[in-house]
């Protein structure tokens, strides 16, 4: 099924896609299939150890680590598994690009830009980030549970700035920087 949001292309004349699957509807699974398995893994090594993830929210100023540990945990493992299949994908890379500009702004901002740099950089996620958000503007193509049930996808031209919107008010909710100042 082809609706108004998915993404057409003319097939060249070695392709050998369906009329209701073309390449990028391929490309967008391919997509949300590398980037929902990479952060559901990621919820899926913290929720291995809650206590170790807490006592890490804790060192970088998380003002209830337990609690965010397993939320954290969560939203990666749920987010990242609906990614794969294509469902509520909006909301699903709401909740990536929310999830990565929290650990932008909380830890890998202060590193400096590059992956390579001791602690890593804010390039991954940040790469993270544009993948969501063009996921959210193209919709999840015809390979996906969004398409086959018919679901409205209009929010996802909004996901960047709601995605951000949620990091923001994590941040001011439950984040207080630690600092190297002893008097402060």
């Amino acid at each position: 099924m082809t609706h108004a949001y998915s993404a057409s292309i003319a097939p060249d004349s070695a392709a050998t896609y369906s009329s209701s699957m073309n390449k990028i509807d391929v490309a967008v699974a391919i997509l949300r299939g590398s980037v929902g398995v990479s952060i559901a893994y990621h919820g899926i090594n913290k929720a291995k150890s809650i206590t170790g993830t807490a006592s890490w929210f804790k060192s970088i100023g998380m003002k209830w680590p337990k609690q965010q540990a397993v939320i954290a945990a969560g939203t990666e493992i749920i987010a990242g598994a609906l990614l794969v299949v294509g469902l509520a994908t909006p909301l699903s890379c709401i909740a990536v690009i929310a999830l990565m500009t929290v650990a932008i702004v909380t830890v890998h901002a202060r590193v400096g830009y590059f992956i390579f740099l001791t602690n890593g950089g804010w390039e991954y996620c940040a790469s993270i980030v544009a993948v969501a958000t063009a996921i959210a503007i193209t919709g999840p193509g015809a390979l996906s549970v969004d398409d086959a049930w018919g679901l409205n996808q209009s929010v996802g031209l909004v996901a960047l700035p709601i995605g951000l919107m949620c990091a923001l008010c994590h941040l001011t909710l439950c984040w207080r920087p630690q600092t190297n100042n002893p008097s402060a």
